[in-house]
């Protein structure tokens, strides 16, 4: 396969003209600790509302690394990567910049469900978005070890390092994704490490601790990764990318290029035989690995054990950089022993002579229990400590982006003593995220998936500017082009569902083209209004096909036709959703003695006391309250 140059001289020139030397005892307005996916918007976000911001990093080459899948977005995944974006965020304009495949998941199905999902270059997304962070004004960047979060009094006063320095600040997010503590496990082979042999933080959970935070172990783990000049690709199905679909970032202009193909195929009944014939082996289940895994991305040996009716499992080859023919090898994610994965490899019809070139992994390592945190991510027990990412407990890049903005976000209206933003679970899929971890918890690394979303259709990719690019402006994140290609948006939205209203006159072509999608020409000209109401008539092909209307973009076409052919169930969410606005209005005193509430069941006062609900609302969703625990809390509080 073709080798393709990347061209880093914009990278290095960054790292030669930006070189800091951040002395001991320097005061800054916030601190971020951890540089993934989470680390870098939030620290964007604090620099860019003008908050003089220090990010801790243990080290730069882990910068917006992708550790795991070569890949983002994903179902439900590409709708938070849309929404960082909307909101002033970075993660989608790298994403689209740093591209190698771009499909659109559930094509078939409804637009709530569908989902961007994109290979991505891992070389050239780290180096890129390391290059905005290096050149972002009010941003520092420190090469360290957090080893303490300095609290006084019950007051925050910064933070220290590894290397004996102290840095002043009035906020702190923690977005120390998979490093706290963290050891991989491939076999009987156990190294204290972060991802990909990366160093790992040791000190900085006993300061947690310390400070009140809950700790847990979660682990999540990895597959091979092989040379893919090495595989027999006839035996694989290839899956190219699609063309003319959305990007994720509302500010991209070019189309994405798909410069490889992803391959499906399929596990073995020898790879099923050589996993069982192992499982003395397997750390996760000779009680090595104790830390919970994800549910939904398990290992193989997991698969195989809960499934065993199944004699194979689908697996996804795909490419992980331009720059070399490295294959991550989606599905076999295992901790087995080395000489376990050659044979499992082995297995696979067209990988019988392929090369391992990085062995799978699992991890373990700490977190908190987001039921620490306010839906602001602000820790309950310590003001101006935000907390985003892996370590609240949840997998994956996107999720971590999408709760990074928000910390960021909070952390800097904090810092602005102005009120701090929470995100309704009817207005964007970050706030189903944060309210189902600050409210429910959870007790395996959390993953999004559309249907945790009640409002889904509501929460679609493709508008997610119009439901949180006015929030991005008010709090100061969404910049002037941001806003104004917005606004002309907003403004050619408007005028054509003004202009559907006008007739379309009964045509040879209209009933042409109308029989091509088996549907019937009207008996008299009706308004293409109506014509977009029909299910299978496409306004964006139709258009093309009759041109109907002129000078609208595809992603106008594309808005009007949703809005028009799904306004019933529309109204009827809006609906919905009005009549529970009051109960999410309706505040809760933060001193309220639950204990003194009569008729409220024991459960429903330990879970209320324990979460501190801000309101009615969150309060109703809290696991273990039920309708007539909700009942008595509106009587005392109307009292």
């Amino acid at each position: 396969m073709e080798k393709i140059n990347y061209d880093i001289t914009d990278y290095e020139k960054n790292i030669e003209n930006k070189q800091y030397n951040i002395l001991d005892g320097a005061v800054y307005d916030a601190i971020v600790v951890g540089a993934g996916h989470a680390g870098c918007e939030a620290c964007l976000a604090l620099a860019r509302t003008g908050q003089k911001t220090l990010i801790i990093n243990l080290v730069r080459d882990n910068i917006a690394f992708l550790p795991c899948n070569p890949s983002i977005g994903g179902t439900a995944k590409g709708h938070i990567v849309c929404e960082v974006d909307a909101l002033g965020g970075e993660m989608g304009k790298q994403a689209d910049k740093n591209t190698i495949q771009l499909r659109m998941l559930n094509m078939g199905k409804g637009p709530a469900v569908q989902s961007l999902r994109a290979q991505i270059d891992k070389t050239g997304y780290h180096r890129s978005m390391q290059s905005v962070l290096e050149n972002q004004e009010n941003l520092d960047i420190y090469d360290g070890e957090c080893s303490e979060i300095i609290v006084e009094n019950g007051v925050l006063k910064g933070v220290k390092t590894t290397d004996g320095k102290t840095f002043k600040a009035r906020a702190v997010v923690l977005t120390t994704g998979v490093y706290l503590c963290s050891k991989t496990i491939t076999g009987d082979i156990i190294k204290d490490s972060g991802p990909s042999g990366f160093p790992y933080a040791s000190k900085l959970t006993q300061s947690l601790i310390q400070i009140g935070f809950d700790i847990r172990r979660f682990k999540t783990g990895t597959p091979p990764r092989v040379d893919g000049d090495t595989i027999d690709y006839s035996k694989f199905t290839e899956q190219k990318g699609d063309t003319n679909i959305q990007t994720f970032s509302f500010l991209t202009k070019k189309a994405n290029k798909n410069i490889r193909s992803c391959w499906l195929g399929y596990t073995s009944p020898l790879t099923k035989e050589i996993v069982m014939n192992n499982l003395d082996k397997a750390p996760m289940y000779t009680g090595v690995i104790t830390g919970l895994g994800p549910r939904y991305c398990p290992s193989i040996e997991s698969k195989f054990v809960r499934f065993s009716d199944k004699d194979r499992h689908q697996i996804f080859l795909e490419p992980e950089t331009v720059t070399d023919n490295t294959i991550y090898i989606q599905g076999l994610s295992t901790s087995m022993p080395i000489n376990i994965q050659h044979q499992m490899v082995e297995s696979i019809e067209g990988m019988e002579k392929t090369k391992i070139l990085k062995y799978a992994y699992a991890i373990e390592y700490d977190c908190i229990d987001p039921l620490n945190l306010f839906p602001t991510l602000e820790f309950k027990k310590v003001r101006g400590i935000f907390c985003a990412g892996q370590i609240n407990g949840t997998s994956g890049y996107e999720e971590a982006a999408g709760q990074g903005i928000l910390a960021g976000i909070n952390a800097s209206l904090y810092l602005r003593n102005k009120e701090q933003l929470i995100l309704k679970r009817n207005e964007s899929y970050i706030g189903v995220l944060v309210d189902d971890l600050t409210t429910k918890g959870t007790n395996e690394p959390y993953r999004m998936m559309t249907s945790r979303a009640e409002y889904r259709l509501i929460l679609r990719q493709d508008n997610a500017d119009q439901r949180l690019t006015e929030i991005g402006r008010k709090v100061g994140l969404v910049d002037d082009e941001r806003y104004n290609h917005f606004k002309r948006k907003m403004q050619k939205i408007a005028k054509l569902k003004k202009e559907i209203t006008k007739t379309v006159p009964n045509s040879k072509e209209l009933e042409a083209y109308l029989n091509s999608i088996n549907e019937k020409l009207p008996l008299q000209s009706t308004s293409l209004e109506n014509l977009l109401k029909r299910p299978s008539f496409d306004f964006v092909k139709a258009n093309k096909a009759l041109k109907l209307v002129k000078g609208y973009s595809r992603e106008v076409l594309t808005a009007v036709d949703i809005d028009v052919k799904y306004s019933g169930y529309l109204a009827r969410q809006a609906e919905q959703i009005e009549r529970e606005r009051k109960l999410e209005e309706k505040k809760i005193p933060a001193d309220l003695d639950y204990s003194k509430l009569e008729g409220l069941r024991l459960e429903a006062r330990e879970k209320l006391s324990e979460i501190r609900p801000l309101t009615v609302g969150m309060a109703s969703r809290i696991s273990g309250v039920n309708p007539a625990d909700i009942t008595v809390l509106l009587m005392a509080l109307g009292k």
